[in-house]
């Protein structure tokens, strides 16, 4: 009888242990969002695992194109790579609510290279919902292989978000996808500009590289390998890797994303950036001018352009008049800076109704994309009429809560790339930075002269298992201008507190950027300017000391995600109003990769939010001795089983008391 009972409850765990690998295109959740209306619960089962371009599920793809969009085919740009992938998709799932809705997401990693993950929520502020930002070792331990994970969280904050995993470079591989939080027209400042806001015009650009992450990462550090990527992709897809045809001598490709519109119509299109390297993306649409509205879910006054920059991590919403002649037409993004170098670049297509199922006539090379006329959010460049830095965004938002004259704290946060010998990379003893060739010469990204190391345990749920002499502080901080620093980088302020950080990029090795990322908050971008090639934290602070640096205390944008412009600086304003520990760091994966980030603790510990009951726990261990045989307890019951499962345990317990009883 136990026999039985077992197989029975053996089945049941399987069955209910594997999820259906949906894409979710038709969620109840997807709807549109009225006023009074009440808020849902939306459930999605998200399985990620190691996957590959071009697999069996393909079939003849790209020859017969219609074979490349079948289910779990994953075409990419034609480049066979191994990939990861969440429901054998790319990009993943998307997520697609009303705000105040609960989302609840069931991760099962199922990673055979036996890898934890987590999944960050990027641009939603987990009020209240602290322990589910997705950061490992900040606010939660990884999801382990073979195991799963419940992120339960408000969609409190409206806007043009996404999610991405948050545990190495697994973003970059294919680990990612939109989260969008609509709210009702009426609340809605651009909302009478545009007819539809339509979920099929989510837009995911990002560079693309040619192999795993990894190897390029390992590669790109330990022997000064390229790291410079040679594609790019639309929402999964794009024409990169050529494929000879035998029969006509023809060179086809891997087919582009299709975005669909209706002549005289307007549309509001939401272009999110999983950029992955120091790659700013110039966005366009050929004949046609765009009206943005909002960035990082923010809404500010219409601003008219012929293209936009989006760095790592931003948002960007815009209006497209479709007013010209039905016809198909490039929709480019090209690649900057460390893109530039193999001319990356990638196409869609806008596509007219009744407009025929052909390519635009149009040229499709690198040098096509550099768009002229207004653009916004230049790269690295001092504002004009022509260039508009988002600092000249005004918001539609009223905040002054945090735009006091004098902030309560103020932090000047000065980063570039720096010769110093680290012994992760470069041994002083064995083969020190001044002894190997420049071409492998690593130039380390940090902060302050800081590289931000990994706690062993999640300080949200877990401060006191750290070891103190871990964190940053004098001990370790001596002259880490001259010398390799490595240490939890931790800044605090108290609850309310109006913060104000200058973020300077001294621009001293290269012509870079860094987009940098704020976890928990938004923040106003008071003040952005370049000063020259190079600069320094001395010189910005003398300028600030002088007056010279002008701040915008009254309408400015409110973003998450910002870029610092090189030689230049960045100065940002936010209300710690939401207790915990969050991460800032620069959004370019082999950056935070190596420690490019800080954490900013909000409040004191008794301030901080209690972790979920039975919340996983991790952290360093050693041997001290065995423990006294006890009892056969019965286990607690796992992330993400709800109060209608607690049934299975029970019934396990029953099992494992019975037998124990009988057969032990």
């Amino acid at each position: 009888m136990i026999g039985i009972l077992f197989v029975v409850f053996a089945g049941i765990c399987v069955t209910l242990g594997e999820y259906e690998l949906s894409d979710y295109a038709s969620h109840p959740c997807m709807r549109e969002c009225g006023d009074g209306a009440p808020p849902m619960t939306c459930v999605y089962n998200f399985t990620v695992e190691y996957y590959y371009v071009l697999t069996k599920a393909c079939y003849d793809c790209p020859y017969n194109i219609t074979d490349c969009y079948r289910p779990h085919c994953v075409a990419a740009d034609g480049v066979g790579r191994g990939i990861i992938t969440t429901n054998r998709m790319l990009p993943g799932p998307a997520i697609q609510v009303c705000q105040n809705d609960m989302v609840v997401v069931n991760v099962h990693n199922k990673m055979e290279g036996s890898e934890g993950t987590t999944i960050h929520w990027h641009g939603v502020f987990q009020k209240g919902y602290q322990h589910h930002d997705g950061v490992s070792m900040v606010t939660q331990c990884p999801i382990t292989a073979h195991s799963k994970f419940q992120y339960r969280f408000k969609a409190g904050n409206r806007g043009t978000h996404f999610w991405h995993g948050h545990a190495g470079v697994q973003r970059s591989d294919g680990l990612f996808g939109a989260l969008i939080i609509r709210e009702p027209p009426s609340r809605d400042p651009s909302s009478h500009l545009y007819d539809h806001d339509l979920p099929e015009h989510t837009m995911i650009v990002h560079d693309w590289l040619v192999e795993l992450t990894i190897n390029r990462f390992a590669g790109h550090h330990h022997a000064g390998y390229d790291n410079k990527p040679a594609s790019m992709l639309i929402n999964g897809r794009g024409a990169f890797h050529e494929f000879p045809t035998s029969d006509t001598n023809e060179t086809i490709y891997t087919p582009y994303s299709v975005f669909n519109v209706r002549k005289d119509q307007k549309y509001r299109f939401r272009v999110i950036s999983n950029g992955i390297l120091n790659c700013p993306i110039q966005v366009s649409v050929d004949h046609h001018d765009i009206i943005m509205i909002a960035t990082d879910g923010v809404p500010h006054h219409p601003v008219v352009v012929s293209s936009f920059n989006i760095f790592a991590g931003e948002r960007y919403d815009f209006i497209l008049d479709a007013d010209k002649a039905v016809d198909n037409y490039w929709i480019r993004s090209r690649g900057m800076a460390d893109c530039a170098v193999k001319s990356a670049k990638q196409l869609a297509i806008l596509r007219y109704e009744n407009a025929t199922e052909t390519e635009p006539s149009g040229p499709s090379d690198y040098e096509s994309g550099r768009r002229g006329g207004k653009l916004l959010n230049p790269w690295n460049k001092k504002g004009s009429p022509e260039l508009t830095p988002v600092s000249w965004l005004n918001t539609t938002l009223a905040d002054p809560l945090h735009m006091k004259q004098v902030p309560d704290k103020k932090f000047y946060t000065a980063m570039d790339f720096y010769t110093i010998d680290n012994y992760v990379f470069h041994h002083k003893d064995f083969y020190p930075l001044a002894a190997v060739n420049m071409d492998k010469r690593l130039y380390l990204p940090q902060m302050n002269h800081i590289s931000n190391s990994q706690p062993p345990s999640p300080p949200l749920s877990q401060f006191a298992d750290i070891p103190k002499d871990s964190f940053c502080g004098p001990h370790n901080t001596r002259n880490c201008s001259q010398e390799f620093c490595e240490c939890i980088h931790i800044i605090k302020v108290d609850l309310d507190d109006t913060v104000e950080m200058v973020l300077i990029d001294e621009g001293v090795a290269f012509n870079a950027n860094h987009p940098i990322h704020l976890h928990g908050h938004h923040f106003r971008v008071v003040a952005m300017d370049r000063v020259n090639e190079s600069t320094s934290l001395e010189e910005i602070k003398q300028m600030d000391a002088d007056g010279q640096i002008e701040r915008n205390l009254e309408t400015p944008i409110a973003k998450d995600t910002v870029t610092v412009p090189d030689g230049g600086y960045t100065v940002i304003r936010f209300h710690a109003d939401n207790p915990g520990f969050w991460l800032m760091h620069c959004h370019i994966d082999f950056h935070v990769s190596i420690g490019m980030g800080l954490i900013v603790q909000v409040g004191e510990l008794n301030q901080m939010p209690r972790p979920p009951k039975h919340f996983p726990r991790c952290g360093n261990w050693e041997y001290t001795g065995e423990e006294e045989e006890e009892e056969p307890r019965c286990p607690v019951s796992g992330a993400g089983l709800n109060e209608e499962s607690l049934w299975l345990p029970a019934l396990w317990c029953i099992f494992v008391v019975v037998y124990s009883h009988f057969y032990i």
